[in-house]
């Protein structure tokens, strides 16, 4: 017969997991808000700056080159700046960079407030941009101490439902600050954007000294395959996004119902989001493959320009496997990087869909909106076409073995 000394024991030993249980879902809460709130400056802030620029010039395009500054910052910055990291502890660093960045944004908004010449305020937004690719990089990387292997792909899910709602909703709310004032708006992006400063949970330190010179390249073949398919990714959905307008106007509608084409992106991008966080489970290359093939379907049917329900339904196809491929993305680097190089191959992965948008604004651009569809959907199946390629290569090694 057990001694009846024993129950106490047991009664705190109990406790003691219910309490540990409870923080654990306590500091990945608090990481999934500092995930959603890192993005409002990015998502709020092509309608901020375009405000403010309003303001300032008489000519609200001209926000454009704020965040064309931001974001071809944020391209040079990522590596670089998230090397400089390696000693520190990954949310320590994270909030220093996610301080620099408010600051930036602070700066560019008291600017503004004092009618500074507007370079100034390209240059205050390029400080803010360089450290933006390796936050998240740096954000992403705190998630492994968070969360076992076996519930990441869960995790990821629901942080790529709640970016989807924060580029839905911070939109809006910028819109909204803007009429009242534009450096206001400015200033509650910022506000937002500082929220992982106070939040994000400070994991346990790992020291890499002895591995800061060890091997292990950020560029191998295989990392470079999935940022070629994050890339082509992010230029397929900027394309339809930033040509939302244009393709309203061709099928004879006014501009407000551009977000015809958006919003169902959008939703079903969220769906994608929590099926993927309901499902759990790291998808397979084959299933890779078809995803990837049903979002270059989706970027065909957009450049044909058949009609508005063929269109949709392609915008529809392109947003239902975002979030799947997505987490496949961040799920297959986290396996193939060095493991002291895990931040630097996470600012990468922004990066390559930051590079992808670049590239999809570019040609829209300098070219017409059919041209671009057709470009991105290109992009689309050559990456679509090289991932089958390699996992055919992989699958003929294997059967020789």
């Amino acid at each position: 017969m057990r001694p009846l000394v024993s129950l106490p024991s047991t009664m705190a030993g109990s406790r003691m997991v219910a309490d540990s249980a409870a923080s654990n879902r306590w500091r990945l809460l608090r990481w999934f808000i500092s995930s959603a709130t890192c993005s409002v400056p990015q998502a709020a802030g092509p309608i901020a700056f375009s405000l403010v620029a309003l303001g300032l010039t008489g000519d609200a395009s001209r926000g454009a080159a704020i965040v064309l500054a931001m974001t071809l910052a944020q391209v040079v910055g990522a590596v670089p700046i998230a090397r400089l990291g390696r000693n520190w502890p990954a949310a320590t660093f994270l909030r220093v960079l996610v301080g620099v960045r408010t600051a930036a944004l602070v700066l560019l908004s008291a600017l503004a407030a004092g009618g500074a010449p507007f370079i100034w305020l390209i240059l205050a937004a390029v400080v803010g941009g360089s450290v933006n690719g390796a936050a998240h990089g740096y954000l992403r990387s705190v998630l492994n101490a968070l969360a076992p292997a076996s519930r990441l792909p869960r995790a990821l899910g629901i942080a790529a439902t709640l970016n989807e709602l924060t580029f839905v909703l911070a939109p809006v709310a910028a819109s909204g600050l803007g009429t009242i004032s534009p450096v206001f708006a400015v200033l509650a992006l910022a506000g937002l954007g500082a929220i992982p400063m106070l939040l994000v949970p400070q994991t346990r330190s790992t020291s890499v000294e002895g591995v800061l010179h060890a091997g292990g390249s950020v560029l191998s073949p295989s990392i470079l395959l999935w940022l070629m398919c994050a890339a082509a990714g992010g230029a397929t959905v900027a394309a339809i996004e930033i040509g939302a307008v244009a393709l309203a106007l061709r099928f004879g509608y006014e501009p407000a119902l551009a977000f015809l084409f958006t919003v169902p992106l959008c939703l079903a991008s969220v769906a994608g989001g929590i099926w993927v966080s309901l499902r759990n489970r790291m998808a397979t290359r084959m299933a890779v493959v078809a995803k990837l093939s049903i979002m270059t379907l989706g970027a065909a049917l957009v450049a044909l320009e058949q009609s508005v329900a063929m269109t949709v339904l392609g915008a529809v196809l392109v947003g239902s496997v975002l979030a799947p491929l997505g987490t496949y993305y961040s799920l297959a680097l986290d396996t193939l990087a060095p493991p002291h190089r895990r931040a630097e191959v996470f600012a990468l992965l922004r990066t390559a869909n930051s590079s992808g948008v670049i590239v999809a604004s570019a040609i829209l651009t300098a070219a017409s909106l059919s041209a671009t569809s057709v470009a991105v959907a290109g992009l689309m199946f050559l990456a679509t076409s090289t991932v089958a390629s390699a996992m055919y290569r992989h699958q003929s090694r294997t059967r020789q073995v």
